[in-house]
This record gives C-alpha cells, structure tokens and sequence, in this order.
C-alpha cells in the first residue's frame, strides 16, 4: 500500500488535477492544447537532450535491459496488429495504428516521474538509455509499416516507403531532442570539455519544467478522450500494454539475460506504462483508429494506477 501512496498517486494525483481544472473549465481546451505543446515540443525535447548528454553511455546501454523491452514491445506490436485485422476484421490501416498503441508505452510522462519516485534519481539512466531509441525506434517501425499498407497495390516502392518514414521521423520533435543529446556528447568527447555551464543551466531550467507541465497538460487532454464503442480493440490495447508487454519484458530480463536489478527495473517499469499520447497522435496523423487510439489511452492510464503498483509489489 505504501507503493501505491508513495509512488504513484503523487504522479496520478498531478494529471487528475490537470483533469479537474479542464472538466471545470478552469483550465480551457486551448490553453490545454499551448500547455501540451510546450511541454512535447519544448520542454520534454529539451529533458531528452539534458538527460543523454549526460549519460555514460558505455554503462546505462546495457544490452540485457533494451532487448528484453523492445522484443516486448514488437511482440505486442505484432499481436495487435495481427489480432485486430484477423479476429477483430479491422482494415490495415486501422491494425497497424491499434498494433502502434499497443507498442508505444508511455515511458517519458509515466514511466521516468514513477521510476524516480520509487527509486531515486541514479535509477534514471536505464530508463534513458532505453528512451534514447523509443520515439525513433517505435515510429520507424510505425511509419513503415503504415506506409506499407497504404501503398500496397499502388505501386509505390520500397524507396518511396522508406523515405516517408524517414521524413516523418525526423520531424518528430522527441527525435529531435535525442538528435540533440547525442550531438552533445559528441562535442563532449571531440574537444575533451563538458558543456559550457550557462547552456546547461538554461536547459536544466527548461527541463525542470517538463514532467510536471506534461504530466497537468495530461489531465487536460484525457479530458477529451470518451471510451465509446470498439470495446474488443480497447481491451486488447490495453492487455497487452499493461501485462504482455512487462511481462515478456521481465522474463526476458530476469531468466534470459540474468540483467542486474537496476535495469531489470528500467526495463521492466518502463514497458509496465500505458499508450502515451503519441499512440493518439500516430492514429490521428494517419485519421485511422484514432477513437481506439484515444480510448485506449484513458482507460489504460486508469487502469495502469493499479497495475504498476503490481509491477512495482513483483520487482526486487
């Protein structure tokens, strides 16, 4: 119980205010809307930079930790995508966005304020570690396989596929932070000096900002997200966020590459994590899904109060 009160509610107890002030217009939709802009395009990009260019890079890319979570999330990937075109008869389109919700867990909003929270800041570094390749990675992996579906019986190429999605991801505002962080740790080692301090400061302050600002902007944005209808497709979104995906992701860690507690940890609560928001914002960027998308997302980040104390109750 004290997990749960420590740890989490803390965390949840931020995004339900932000909730409340928007369910009592305190707080209005456009105001919500500059808030999470700041925050995903701005601030949170700005953490990533910090955060990497900080990292000791030959200690926290453990390969142990990072295959156990990506083999969860392409595992949760396939199954969704597969089982929402197969069982739930969705179109392609459709499938691979629900199989793109079901991957891309909120590690960033969720996944670090939790981890911190239950065991202190130097229990970051798995978490980044595993972050520094989960937008690039995640909507690689996304795109090309949307584009994929969308060009079958057009003609359209490989070349063409892939050069849409490569376009997509850079511009991606979280890739671009990360661009950043390791474009910093490369100065760093070129020219044998640490980031000149007024820049780190100023980016310090800026970083500051970014989980709680997201995290009440948050609130604010599942405000907008009604779970109606494709009951099947939420559900399996969300099994498969909340149990499959930390579930493989602890087998694999802790009976197959025998990983240290700390990242065993990172990886275990960071793929523990409901859809973030980008599972919303991939499904609307394509117009596909998008109410499962939404859906999926409120009601996992609901339910993810209980599941993580779970998680948090399993891990050493």
């Amino acid at each position: 119980m004290s997990a749960l009160i420590d740890v989490i509610l803390p965390v949840f107890l931020v995004i339900g205010f932000g909730y409340l002030v928007a369910w009592k217009g305190l707080f209005s939709a456009p105001a919500v809307e500059g808030l999470m802009r700041f925050a995903q395009n701005f601030a949170v990009p700005v953490l990533l930079a910090r955060s990497i260019a900080k990292l000791d890079l030959s200690a926290s890319y453990d390969p142990g930790p990072m295959l156990s979570f990506y083999a969860g999330a392409l595992a949760c990937f396939a199954i969704g995508s597969l089982a929402a075109r197969i069982w739930l008869k969705r179109t392609g389109p459709d499938a691979v966005a629900i199989g793109f919700a079901a991957m891309f867990s909120n590690s960033l909003l969720l996944g670090v304020p939790i981890t911190e929270r239950a065991y202190g800041p130097d229990a970051l570094a798995g978490n980044f570690a595993i972050i520094s390749f989960h937008s690039p990675f995640f909507y690689t992996v996304g795109i090309v396989a949307m584009e994929w579906v969308r060009s079958h019986g057009t003609g359209a190429g490989l070349s063409r596929v892939g050069l849409n999605a490569l376009v997509g991801i850079l511009r991606t505002p979280l890739v671009i932070g990360i661009l950043c962080g390791f474009a910093l740790q490369a100065f760093s080692a070129l020219t044998g000096q640490a980031v000149p301090g007024p820049l780190m400061a100023a980016m310090d302050m800026i970083a500051q900002a970014a989980l709680p600002a997201a995290l009440f902007g948050l609130g604010g944005v599942l405000l907008r997200y009604r779970p109606e209808g494709d009951g099947r497709a939420i559900a399996m979104v969300t099994a498969l966020s909340l149990i499959v995906h930390p579930g493989i992701a602890y087998s694999l860690a802790h009976f197959v590459f025998h990983t240290p507690v700390a990242g065993l940890r990172s990886a275990v609560l960071t793929a523990a994590m409901a859809p973030g928001v980008n599972a919303y914002l991939f499904a609307n960027l394509y117009g596909t899904a998008q109410r499962v998308a939404a859906s999926s997302v409120l009601i996992a980040t609901g339910l993810s109060i209980l599941s993580i104390w779970v998680w948090l109750a399993i891990l050493p």
